[in-house]
């Protein structure tokens, strides 16, 4: 009976000196407040990403399965950066692939050769930092897992611990590749397959060239599609072959087919981001976006003509007008700067600032 008399005491007295106590020295609200203003952090985190809608909050293999049994299309787009996973994500797409083909639509290389681990771990941790729904995929570069099986684990495993990803792609479907994804694998790592075009491999297959375009390549396509499969992939892209081949190869297995250039007759498609919008618009990259690709935007057509409005404005100075100068300071204290000048023996900075402020004045003075 004491103790509960002490208990009741204790918050009446504690209730009686927070009633008292003055708001500007009150804890709780206030202190968090001026906690989070006095902080390095901003308090709108811009670049923190959106904020997904999806009763998902994030796609998992167990989703796509899902998808697959229902005979739901899988949506997937390839994208390099920040802002196009945002987009990506809003949009409600099921795989971001974070894809080696950057080497030739954000670098400008002819090839997807020259990229490394470190500009695949650069452009993964972008990715993974704007798409918070997505399930995200990073491609393994050339180089980094044909070696050996340990060297392909100790590859996927960066991706994943370093760069932010979920699983990991690689191309081929023969020897080596297949022993690579089965260590993969065996690692916990969940590996999407590569078969048909492989762009890693065009010094074999002479250029970029569509394959499983007679009897014994189709089979070939067919073959490594179910050995990646065997050793455990969740999921495999079928890159620039002929409809049929591809109908064949998604009903032989028990996966979901991602097709790019393959027809309509796989489990999900895949497009770059930048190929769908119609983001490049000089005659070098007309000659070499895919045939299959559509493009559902012109944007780049869009940005060139804002470039060049932008352009003129600056050389004309209509920009910045007033109302793209917003920030203001008072006659008092332009007259003490302009005072401040003058004895310091800075006399043309000192006009200069008179003129800007007088123009000022009187541009504002006519919006007003």
């Amino acid at each position: 009976m004491a103790s509960r008399k002490s208990s009741l005491l204790l918050v009446r007295t504690i209730t009686e000196i927070a009633r008292k106590t003055p708001a500007a020295t009150k804890p709780q609200q206030w202190v968090l407040q001026q906690v989070r203003s006095m902080s390095n952090l901003p308090e709108s985190t811009v670049y923190g990403g959106p904020q997904s809608r999806s009763p998902w909050k994030r796609i998992t293999l167990r989703h796509l399965g899902l998808k697959y049994e229902k005979k739901q299309a899988i949506t997937v787009v390839t994208a390099y950066d920040y802002p196009s996973a945002v987009h990506v994500d809003e949009a409600g797409i099921d795989i971001c692939l974070v894809g080696d083909s950057v080497g030739m639509v954000v670098h400008g290389h002819d090839t997807t050769l020259p990229v490394t681990m470190a500009d695949m771990l650069l452009h993964c941790r972008a990715v993974a930092r704007g798409a918070n729904r997505p399930l995200l995929v990073g491609d393994l570069p050339f180089g980094s897992y044909e070696q050996s099986a340990q060297q392909a684990v100790e590859s996927a495993t960066r991706l994943l611990k370093e760069g932010g990803m979920d699983a990991v792609k690689m191309e081929g479907g023969g020897g080596s590749r297949v022993a690579a994804a089965k260590a993969i694998a065996e690692a916990g790592i969940a590996v999407m397959g590569h078969v048909g075009l492989t762009p890693q491999a065009i010094s074999v297959m002479g250029g970029f060239r569509p394959q499983g375009r007679s009897a014994e390549s189709a089979l070939q396509v067919l073959e490594h599609a179910l050995a990646l499969q065997a050793v455990g992939c969740f999921s495999i892209v079928l890159e620039c072959i002929p409809s049929p081949i591809a109908a064949a190869v998604t009903s032989a297995l028990h996966i979901p087919t991602i097709g790019i250039g393959a027809g309509p007759f796989c489990s999900g498609q895949v497009l770059v981001y930048h190929d769908l919008l119609g983001m490049m618009q000089h005659p070098h990259h007309a000659k070499v976006t895919p045939k299959f690709c559509k493009q559902y935007a012109s944007v780049g057509s869009i940005i060139q003509a804002a470039l060049s409005e932008y352009r003129e404005e600056v050389s004309s100075q209509a920009f910045p007008s007033a109302m793209h100068t917003p920030y203001r300071i008072d006659k008092a204290q332009t007259n003490a700067f302009l005072n401040e000048l003058e004895k310091r023996g800075f006399h043309e900075a000192a006009e200069a600032a008179s003129e800007a402020a007088q123009t000022c004045n009187i541009t504002n003075n006519r919006q007003d």
